[in-house]
């Protein structure tokens, strides 16, 4: 990664786990380690204002690491038939190679997914866990109604094929232009809520960011098969669509889990990406007539993602959980970038109060 991508005061490093070679950005000296889990179609680039931010505290050491396949770490095949598993053990190969004790965990989109895993399968390492708009725990595309429903037995509309091919042309090209379905277009109209820009300087490095997905078999957006049902396309088995699909990504067992760290989930009120009207659910451009086809909504509703994290949560809590919920109002898909000092504040709160 060239070094004017990264913010000075912030390191970047690399670690050799016993899964693969992990790059990651560092920031702080103080007592309570953090880790930030970037989401798709990103890298840890994104969070680099924020970690300045909470290392400026002098009360945290905060870890963001690039997951398989994003920024500067290694590109492995992803097995989707694992859901996010095995982003799940990378971070747990990431954190045992750093020798992390108990850490506070922040993911955000995709990386909300991976923190839930993660939390899942590695009970007791964690002091606290933080759901930064957090995809559905029902998988992305393919459900519907507060439980997660499969709507075809198939789970047609979620995985690989889902992904938009001119979007996916023009990561696989490193894009920088301006025109529709480009990464900064892409950005700039869905990871944050218009009218909101980021700087210049920082709109390069988060372009640079989002063109580091590699587009390669097995990473981004991964394969697909036919399908006879609306909109006749299904999962295939490799990436990251693949991952997210609920044909493998079920973590509705979140709420049974053996132990429950205390959780927060952040999320914009106007977030286009993961909403119960969201621009990247087949079903909802089905209903607005942006996908030809669309079988109505009887057969296949908009998924209702922020639906699905509420009744998880809430299964959570009537389980011994406890979790509180901010919903940020005029805010996108990007609360600790959007809405930087306000996310910070309720962020140190939160975590101080539990370590």
């Amino acid at each position: 990664m060239t070094t004017n991508l990264i913010i000075p005061g912030i390191t970047q490093h690399t670690i050799k786990t016993d899964r693969l070679t992990v790059a990651y950005l560092e920031i702080g000296t103080g007592a309570s380690p953090i880790v930030l889990v970037h989401g798709n179609c990103s890298s840890s680039l994104f969070f680099q204002d924020f970690m300045l931010e909470l290392a400026a505290t002098n009360r945290y050491t905060i870890y963001a690491p690039d997951m398989r396949g994003y920024g500067d770490s290694e590109v492995l095949p992803l097995d989707a038939t694992r859901g996010v598993q095995d982003f799940s053990d990378d971070l747990d190969a990431f954190v045992r190679a750093l020798e992390l004790p108990p850490f506070h965990l922040l993911g955000w989109s995709l990386g909300g997914n991976v923190v839930m895993q993660y939390a899942i399968d590695y009970p007791g390492t964690l002091r606290s866990l933080t759901l930064e708009a957090p995809g559905s725990p029902y998988g992305f595309g393919g459900t519907k109604e507060a439980d997660g429903i499969p709507i075809w037995p198939d789970y047609a509309g979620s995985g690989g094929g889902t992904a938009n091919p001119d979007f996916v042309q023009r990561l696989q090209q490193g894009d920088r232009g301006s025109d529709a379905f480009s990464p900064r277009t892409t950005m700039n109209t869905f990871y944050f809520k218009p009218p909101f820009h980021v700087s210049p300087e920082r709109e390069e490095i988060f372009v640079s960011s989002i063109n580091s997905t590699r587009v390669v078999p097995g990473n981004y957006p991964g394969d697909l098969t036919q399908s006879s049902h609306w909109p006749n396309i299904a999962p295939g088995t490799q990436g990251v669509n693949n991952a997210l699909s609920p044909k493998y990504l079920n973590q509705g067992n979140f709420a049974q889990c053996q132990v429950k760290p205390a959780v927060l989930w952040l999320h914009g009120a106007d977030d286009q990406i993961v909403s119960d009207t969201s621009f990247f659910d087949l079903g909802f451009l089905g209903q607005i007539g942006a996908v030809p086809g669309w079988p109505g909504a009887e057969i296949y509703p908009p998924q209702p993602m922020k639906t699905q994290v509420r009744t998880v949560l809430d299964r959570y809590h009537a389980n011994g959980g406890h979790y509180s919920e901010v919903a940020l109002p005029d805010c996108g898909h990007s609360p600790h970038i959007e809405k930087q000092a306000e996310v910070v504040k309720i962020f140190t709160e939160f975590v101080d109060d539990h370590s």
